[in-house]
């Protein structure tokens, strides 16, 4: 079996959105946890179009003498998989580590992903213990991670987690994906020969509110849909065909009680033909509405329209001149 030598360096990758409270917390005990790993590394903080002071705390952070941290800054706020994708187009390292900047996915849990890597596999997963939210957020996150289950096979528990680790040429390959959407998640697992998944400890967010409401739940549930299969389109098709079979029988059963029982019967079932028409033309609403989300997501990966927007990089000169004395 092949095996992959051991991690040289290692790139975290945290997109950040409007967490000035926790950006300090967050640095340092990141940074204190990479610290242990005795191998280089490098923390990309990817700044989503934050309207705090984000942005500049990054930049300071980044331009302190001797600092790990790479600022990466977009002009606008485009998601947090964007965000993400443009931290993985700036890494250097040959492991990459993604993590959340709420600090509810602690950042002591790094080496533990690094040692699991080192013993060759392509991506590792990670499961939450004893998650801190609330009910709706834990319902909702099993909901998606079954939906993901059965449209791909691949049987990992926690897709919602984003504290994860890829091999560089996993995050090479999803780099050359030029799908708008992209789950990260699933994206690296279509790629991956070997991944595994290990439970991690789950902290309350001490700082802030959770950026995915119930309205971008319900976005990103549409988006991993059209994204991952075509399925709903056969579905339309064999629920289509059905709801027809069920019109023709319910006619002719119309057809047979109104010859044997008169007209007065029929006129009695006025309201039934309305609730059955409604039926019918709720379902062509349903199958109009997953129709236009492919054309939709077809239209935009036509334009091909850049996923994000990079206004600007600060780094560390002697962190560069090093990677290219190498």
């Amino acid at each position: 079996m092949f095996e992959y030598p051991k991690v040289k360096k290692v790139s975290v990758v945290i997109p950040v959105y409007n967490e000035q409270e926790s950006l300090p917390e967050l640095i340092r005990r990141t940074d204190a946890a990479c610290a242990l790993l005795n191998r280089d590394y490098e923390i990309l903080l990817v700044d989503d179009g934050s309207a705090d002071d984000s942005a500049r705390m990054l930049v300071e952070a980044a331009e302190v003498p001797g600092s790990h941290v790479v600022a990466v800054l977009l002009n606008r706020n485009y998601g947090q998989h964007s965000a993400i994708m443009a931290g993985f187009s700036h890494v250097t390292g040959d492991l990459v580590i993604t993590l959340d900047a709420d600090l509810q996915n602690p950042p002591e849990e790094i080496p533990r992903l690094v040692e699991k890597a080192d013993e060759g596999y392509d991506v590792v997963g990670t499961v939450r213990q004893n998650r801190q939210d609330s009910v709706f957020r834990k319902t909702a996150s099993k909901m998606i991670n079954r939906l993901i289950q059965r449209t791909t096979g691949k049987a990992m528990g926690d897709y919602g987690c984003m504290l994860r680790a890829y091999r560089r040429h996993i995050i090479d390959a999803m780099l050359n994906c030029h799908e708008r959407s992209t789950f990260i998640p699933i994206l690296a697992n279509t790629f991956a020969r070997r991944a595994v998944e290990i439970p991690v400890h789950h902290a309350e967010r001490e700082f802030g509110d959770s950026k995915y409401s119930f309205m971008r739940l319900i976005n990103l549930m549409y988006d991993l849909v059209t994204c991952l299969t075509t399925t709903p389109l056969r579905l339309l098709s064999v629920v289509g065909s059905v709801i027809a079979l069920v019109g023709f029988a319910f006619s002719l059963l119309l057809v047979v009680l109104r010859l044997t029982l008169g007209a007065e019967w029929a006129g009695d079932g006025v309201f039934m033909l309305f609730a059955i028409l409604f039926m019918f033309i709720g379902a062509q609403f349903i199958g109009m509405g997953l129709l236009g989300e492919y054309i939709g997501r077809i239209y935009n990966d036509v334009r091909a329209r850049p996923r994000y927007f990079i206004q600007r990089v600060v780094r560390q000169e002697s962190l560069v001149s090093e990677e290219e004395d190498r």
